[in-house]
């Protein structure tokens, strides 16, 4: 379950609550839904309580006592926990995550815009990015073309004013840093950020979030090969309860927000987000993936199938993001 698929749960939470005269409100036309913050539990929170107390004319945590049920009930949630002032903190349940590798190998297996992450959010509607004559402004535009693509758009780019993508030019030509990694210095950052052409988007070790992305990639087929040497493949599943404190869920969060982050990426012509979002799946992906293969004389389980499904759904999204800045995903680092 994606924060996007949350946010609408929670809303129909509040809908349903007003409808059964439990609270009287206005149902906000949105509920924001993010990672829990300091002494927040579960994998989502919500702060809906707290926004509609005040319109309800009850105190925050008696709206969150409200609404827990209503939330609690819906598939792939397990369980929901008020804390503080009254933030409604969510659990999914496992089944939810086997659900989302499968939709992630299933997209994999479609054509381009059938992946996991692409949508028609966009469809129909034509894009005109008109650009100054500079290799960032160039090098942006083209990556938009296929980011806007991926959720069914077109993109037409021109040099022509009134100027409406100007990215802040890089100081230097990025071209000695090659390809993928000129690519990167000029994607990596936010348009209003100058972009660094130095020789740290080259080196190999943690320091360099480019090496982290592509790294985590090629590790992920790197447990695919091992894997298969050692006589099993993965297979969607429960992921055991101990692996919540080796990161799975870590994964599967920065896995299912993934589409999210690449709607944002086209609705508001920002490689940048793309290419941030692909580092936490990394940096995930890296923590987790020392737990996926059976150890010593360990028997390959049902638990290793599920985990090696994970770490490989979390390759295929670095891949296709990678794809998508024109960035190549080495199977060997």
């Amino acid at each position: 379950m994606t924060p996007v698929e949350l946010s609408r749960t929670v809303l129909r939470a509040v809908r349903r609550a007003v409808d059964e005269g439990e609270l009287s409100v206005a149902v906000p036309a949105r509920a924001v839904v993010t990672p829990p913050g300091p002494g927040g539990r579960g994998d989502y929170a919500t702060n809906i309580a707290l926004q509609l107390a005040g319109p309800a004319g009850r105190p925050p945590r008696q709206v969150a006592e409200i609404l827990r049920p209503h939330i609690s009930r819906t598939e792939g949630v397990s369980d929901v926990e008020i804390t503080g002032p009254g933030f409604l903190n969510i659990h999914l349940d496992w089944a939810a995550t086997a659900a989302l590798v499968r939709r992630i190998q299933e997209g994999d297996q479609q054509e381009s815009q059938g992946a996991y992450g692409h949508s028609d959010s966009l469809l129909g509607e034509v894009v005109t990015l008109r650009i100054p004559y500079d290799i960032r402004a160039e090098v942006v535009a083209d990556a938009l073309v296929r980011i806007i693509g991926s959720q069914g758009g077109r993109v037409e780019v021109e040099h022509a004013e009134p100027v409406n993508l100007r990215p802040v030019p890089a100081p230097e030509d990025p071209a000695p840093l090659g390809p993928d990694a000129a690519r990167w210095a000029l994607l990596y950052p936010a348009a209003h950020d100058r972009p660094r052409i130095t020789a740290d988007h080259l080196v190999q070790r943690a320091s360099n979030p480019l090496f982290r992305v592509r790294y985590a990639h090629a590790r992920a087929r790197a447990l695919h090969r091992n894997a298969a040497a050692l006589g099993f493949t993965s297979t969607p599943g429960d992921v055991r309860e101990e692996d919540t404190r080796e990161g799975a869920r870590e994964v599967a969060t920065a896995l299912a927000e993934y589409p999210h982050a690449l709607a944002h990426a086209a609705a508001h012509r920002a490689p940048d987000r793309l290419a941030r979002h692909l580092v936490a799946v990394a940096d995930a992906l890296l923590a987790f993936q020392h737990t996926v293969l059976p150890r010593g004389e360990e028997k390959p389980s049902a638990a290793h199938r599920a985990r090696l499904a994970l770490a490989e759904a979390a390759g295929t999204v670095l891949a296709g993001g990678l794809s998508l800045l024109s960035i190549d995903a080495p199977e060997h680092l």
